[in-house]
């Protein structure tokens, strides 16, 4: 299994805008081969951050959904970002 997690930054002023606007990027990822889960979201305390958590199967259902890329747009309106991949080697329940 594959974790990608981290923070996207953008100006607070566009954060619910930016939001908003990746809502069908969001679905499109659920429902992609391989998506566990896939979720963008407002970050309680900073106005600028935006949370990022996504989980993957396998390295091809990731590349796969990649490929399909983000809008130039929207990539142009990341003015930070720290995302990082984890590769999982086990699950257990809580």
């Amino acid at each position: 299994m594959i974790i990608i997690a981290g923070a996207l930054y953008v100006d607070a002023a566009d954060r619910d805008t930016y939001l908003a606007d990746c809502s069908a990027v969001v679905e499109q990822a659920r429902t992609a081969p391989g998506c566990l889960d896939f979720a963008l979201s407002a970050d309680p305390v900073r106005p600028d951050r935006i949370n990022v958590y996504e989980r993957w199967a396998t390295d091809e259902d990731l590349e796969r959904f990649r490929d399909a890329g983000p809008e130039p747009g929207q990539a142009a309106r990341i003015r930070d970002a720290d995302v990082r991949t984890y590769r999982v080697s086990g699950v257990e329940a809580p």
